[in-house]
């Protein structure tokens, strides 16, 4: 390092000084100035401690997304974007040369090449361009979808009391309009006297419920709730190369229904969670996921769905999952997941009104004391492409706060043509898998059925087809006795005598989500 550097920026990229593979980020800043030779890193070993992405709009956070993305990829770490406005797309295309690249490429000491990633576009349900990616009713759970309904307390217990329902009767809830039959079937005389014994959904709640079932389908929702369901193990593969495949979900033509999507983002962690082994502590992360937008997935959200989101964000890290939130302030997570985040990367922020100063100094009280900055000065005055950086080290420990002047992204910065992106989906092996879907026999036909014939009896549990599991097989290793007997996280739940006894209480909402999953989730057998 040059004699010219002051003693203060060498302190700060002593702490940057990893032995291991890490992603590089930029260059410490001080007063104004990059040093190219105080370089601020990221160790791989520690993204699965997760992060938070925060900072005004029009910042560089998606920017400084794509610079981390193509990083993990080029070490052979898939990784997970989810594409609000459309611009992350460039991801997948080669950069373009200019003077502002080539400036902030000597700034910062980045030998810059042009580079795009191996890439895959999805779209939810195929809305918009994308391989359609769908989830089944039951897959999503009851407390998932109460968040996407926007449900109260009381509505979502007896939406759980509906799902408990179809998993004991072989009622499979493929798409939205089984879960509207067996709603129907349950407020009728006849489902009535077969919710008798664990309790009933009254007619005003159902009627809320089916609303806004029928509100979300009108909204062109229900094109995602299906099948083939998408299998999340396709997020975790790697190009012939060895480089990581970037999984980019394309949400432009959702963006008007911000809580489906969140809610979608967070289907998706839970069943990565629910269907991966336990790995412990690797060297580089299994899959990484940026989280956009997060605050949606917060806002309004109950005490259990809060609750949930905790225990992943903090269980997952050991199936090797890295999560990166991405939004405008620290203060749009809650403090037990912000608790989490380990590693940090914060744009500008602008403190033009009281509430703006509030979340400044919020902000400020989330990092690591410095004797290097005046962090409320410089958090106002960083220009687009800057951000203050404190990562955990390889041992764990935060590392000094480092006002960082970013590398410039390789890839390109800004969205692909639509032919082009059109031609990447087209050509894809995973779009016959997933393109087309499919109708099976389930909830919907089977009431049908049995209300045609004279005297209504009882619906047959299913046959197995290919293999399938019974619904009734499904729900008895979803019980609180099963999930014991398999020992793990929902064994040592179900262990503990008061939970134990609160699952197996009539029907109570803690209870069937414990034994369904975290987030009361099915689980897919593979």
């Amino acid at each position: 390092m040059s004699a010219l550097v002051p003693s203060a920026v060498r302190e700060i990229a002593d702490g940057y000084a990893f032995t291991g593979p890490a992603l590089d980020l930029g260059a410490v800043l001080l007063d104004g100035t990059a040093y190219a030779d105080a370089p601020v890193r990221l160790p791989l070993a520690v993204l699965n401690r997760h992060g938070l992405v925060a900072g005004a709009t029009g910042t560089g956070k998606t920017k400084t997304l794509q610079l981390i993305a193509e990083q993990l990829s080029a070490q052979g770490v898939p990784v997970f974007l989810a594409d609000i406005k459309g611009d992350v797309s460039g991801v997948a295309a080669p950069g373009e040369p200019g003077e502002r690249t080539a400036a902030r490429a000597a700034e910062v000491g980045q030998d810059w090449r042009p580079q795009g990633c191996p890439a895959e576009f999805y779209a939810l349900g195929g809305l918009g361009s994308g391989i359609p990616l769908r989830a089944t009713v039951t897959s999503f759970g009851p407390l998932l979808l109460s968040k996407v309904l926007d449900l109260n307390e009381t509505q979502e217990s007896s939406l759980g009391l509906v799902f408990h329902y179809a998993d004991r009767n072989g009622l499979e809830l493929y798409d939205l309009k089984d879960l509207t039959a067996v709603i129907t079937f349950l407020t009728s005389p006849e489902g009535k006297e077969e919710l008798k014994g664990i309790g009933g959904i009254s007619a005003a709640t159902a009627g809320v419920i089916l609303r806004s079932l029928t509100l979300l389908e009108n909204e062109g929702a229900g094109a995602f709730f299906g099948e083939p369901e998408f299998d999340t193990a396709e997020l975790l593969r790697t190009a012939d190369g060895g480089a990581g495949v970037v999984s980019v979900l394309e949400l432009p033509a959702v963006q008007d229904r911000p809580r489906l999507f969140s809610t979608f983002l967070m289907w998706l962690l839970a069943d990565l969670y629910q269907e991966l082994p336990e790995v412990g502590d690797l060297d580089r992360p299994k899959l990484v996921f940026f989280f956009d937008e997060a605050h949606l997935l917060f806002k309004g959200a109950s005490k259990a769905f809060l609750e949930a989101i905790t225990q992943t964000v903090r269980l997952i890290r050991s199936k090797g999952v890295g999560i990166f939130f991405v939004t405008q302030t620290p203060k749009d997570v809650p403090a037990d997941v912000l608790a989490q985040l380990g590693n940090r990367v914060q744009h500008a922020l602008r403190a033009f009104t009281p509430d703006d100063a509030k979340a400044l100094k919020a902000t400020v009280s989330t990092f690591p004391k410095s004797p290097a900055y005046d962090l409320a000065e410089v958090l106002t005055s960083l220009g687009t492409g800057e951000a203050v950086v404190t990562v955990l080290s390889e041992k764990g420990a935060p590392t000094p706060v480092a006002a960082t002047r970013l590398r410039a992204p390789q890839s390109l910065m800004g969205p692909i043509g639509p032919a082009v992106l059109q031609a990447a989906v087209d050509g894809s092996a995973l779009a016959g898998k997933y393109r087309d879907a499919i109708d099976r026999e389930s909830a919907y036909e089977k009431l049908a059925a049995r209300a045609a014939r004279p005297e209504a009896e009882p619906v047959p549990a299913p046959v197995p087809a290919g293999g399938a599991e019974p619904a009734s097989e499904r729900a008895r290793e979803r019980s609180p006795e099963r999930a014991q007997e398999g020992g793990g996280l929902l064994g040592s739940l179900m262990s503990n005598p008061a939970l134990k006894s609160f699952a197996r209480s009539a029907g109570t909402q803690l209870g069937r989500e414990i034994s369904r999953s975290l987030f009361g989730t099915s689980r897919r057998r593979r």
